[in-house]
């Protein structure tokens, strides 16, 4: 095409960026198209009439004569300087520029690479926008994080806080049950052949057994959540405790005239498991069983071995359980209704301990409903044992008849006056002489006056705790022979242990059985950890 510029004086005159050529004073000697254009101005109009320093503003011009113009002459070139030009219209052009100091025959000549600063102005600020937008939600999730943990904190020490107020309220629940079921047992003898008597006496005890075991799963429960449940675990036939669980919910399941149908297995079924735990998982769920179905329903009881597990379940014909619950049925305090809309709820928690030991003990527990007014069924799983020897299991509430106790000298060492007393009492109608005293202090000088053959020690004690009074006590004259007995709050493992190894012989939690008492003072009461 006629007129066209040869290739590389193309690519000089159309290059992406303007170029221009200058002398040492900046009077310009060629200017490139790109240049020009950005300028304002034709070619003809730039080279050879107005010097670089002319297109530019009164800043650009102080800070070239100061600083680039020192540079070029000692290092011969700068770079990534940014200086404003002015357009032809009077508007300012930030510009990049890169500038060579080059001497071609004799002449200095300085090569400026202009690139207009505008749109890197503008990447740059939105550069630092998005920079200061992600701080600023790195900062806001940091606070939210931060605001999160302390939520969490509030939350655990909390829940700690309610763990602990649990363990406490259930631990100092027993102390006035203590002087109560003493009252009771000394009632009961004393007016043993009363008929009417009797039907009060029945009221009182099942009242009194019904918060003993209240007490005992808020116990219980704020172990498990402390993860302070210890299992003393040995190989035990599960048919037997399913037959001593039916026992101890006898009275239940007569007084509300339920028909409960048993189908235990011929053959033996043994687990490796604390009996009394699993005592108290087939106990609750026949209560909740017996708890929720109308007066004259049908509970049944079943036990069978399936892939290597014993499977027990409770089945009733009460009041069922709505789709919605059956996920949330073994949670806390889960209740079916509100508490002022029920009338046989407790508090809660059974459902949530039984849950609780099933898990320690590696099994599992699940709930069926088909639906409200249609029953329920509760199975728990249970690894088998296999091939394990039947050895017999001792549960709670199922006891061999206690042999009368010895008469014996029995010093009584508790804070609570009413314990001490009404525990004094009985222990006179069981035929023994006893003596109270409501401290440490007090029990060292009533034990070198009176000798006593046995000592029933409270471990809260006002001076001394009661394993230190044990050693006290092992320390005086004849204290060796003393048979020392532990009657506390405080029934875990650990506490038993303690117990032991601070002198005792035998380990009663409150409210004290009396018929396990009488086990211990009578003869054949010399079992360890009774």
């Amino acid at each position: 095409m006629a007129g066209a510029l040869p290739p590389v004086e193309a690519l000089y005159e159309n290059a992406p960026c303007g170029l221009l050529v200058a002398d040492r004073d900046g009077l310009l000697q060629h200017v490139n198209a790109t240049a020009s254009g950005w300028l304002g101005y034709a070619p003809a109009e730039l080279a050879g009439r107005l010097r670089i320093q002319d297109l530019m503003t009164v800043g650009a011009r102080v800070f070239h004569h100061t600083h680039c113009q020192p540079v070029l002459q000692v290092r011969g070139s700068v770079a990534e300087l940014q200086i404003d030009l002015r357009h032809r219209d009077g508007t300012r052009l930030p510009m990049l520029v890169n500038i060579v100091r080059r001497e071609i025959a004799g002449e200095v000549r300085d090569e400026w690479a202009l690139l207009v600063a505008s749109e890197r102005q503008s990447y740059e600020r939105e550069l630092r926008n998005a920079r200061k937008a992600a701080e600023e939600a790195l900062e806001a999730r940091r606070g939210a994080e931060a605001q999160l943990q302390a939520i969490n904190a509030t939350l655990s020490a909390a829940d700690r806080r309610k763990d602990e107020f649990l363990a406490t309220l259930s631990h100092e629940l027993r102390n006035p049950l203590a002087p109560m079921r003493s009252a009771l047992e000394v009632l009961k003898l004393k007016f043993a052949r009363e008929p009417e008597s009797d039907r009060l006496l029945a009221v009182f005890e099942r009242q009194l057994h019904h918060l003993t075991h209240l007490v005992d799963d808020l116990m219980e429960v704020s172990r498990i959540t402390q993860d302070k449940m210890e299992l003393r675990r040995e190989t035990v036939e599960l048919s037997a405790l399913a037959r001593a669980a039916v026992c101890d919910t006898a009275g239940m399941m007569d007084g509300a005239r339920h028909r409960l149908d048993l189908d235990l297995p011929a053959t033996p079924v043994m687990v490796d498991a604390d009996p009394t735990r699993i005592n108290q998982v087939i106990v609750n769920l026949l209560t909740n069983a017996a708890k929720y179905t109308p007066d004259g329903g049908a509970i049944a009881l079943s036990l069978h071995v399936d892939a290597g597990a014993a499977v027990l379940a409770v089945r009733d014909s009460g009041i069922g359980l709505p789709v919605h619950a059956l996920a949330t049925v073994f949670d806390m305090f889960s209740q079916l209704e509100p508490a002022l809309e029920r009338s046989k709820g407790g508090l809660g928690i059974g459902l949530a301990l039984v849950r609780g030991i099933v898990e320690l003990h590696g099994g599992e527990i699940s709930a069926h409903s088909e639906g409200e007014g249609q029953g329920s069924c509760f199975t728990v799983r249970l690894p088998l044992v296999a091939g394990a020897p039947c050895e017999a299991a001792t549960m709670a509430g199922v006891d061999s008849p206690a042999a009368v106790p010895a008469a014996s000298r029995i010093l009584v060492v508790d804070d609570n006056a009413d314990a001490a007393e009404m525990l004094l009492m009985a222990l006179e109608l069981f035929g023994c002489e006893a003596r109270a005293v409501h401290s440490a202090t007090a029990a060292l000088e009533m034990a070198r006056e009176f000798a006593p053959d046995i000592a029933l020690l409270d471990i809260g004690l006002p001076d001394l705790n009661g394993y230190e009074l044990a050693r006290r006590l092992r320390a005086l004259e004849g204290g060796s022979r003393m048979t020392l007995i532990a009657a506390t709050g405080w029934g875990q493992e650990k506490d038993r242990q303690r117990a032991f190894d601070a002198g005792f012989d035998h380990h009663l939690t409150k409210p004290i059985d009396f018929e396990r008492l009488r086990s211990v003072l009578g003869p054949a009461g010399a079992a360890e950890g009774v």
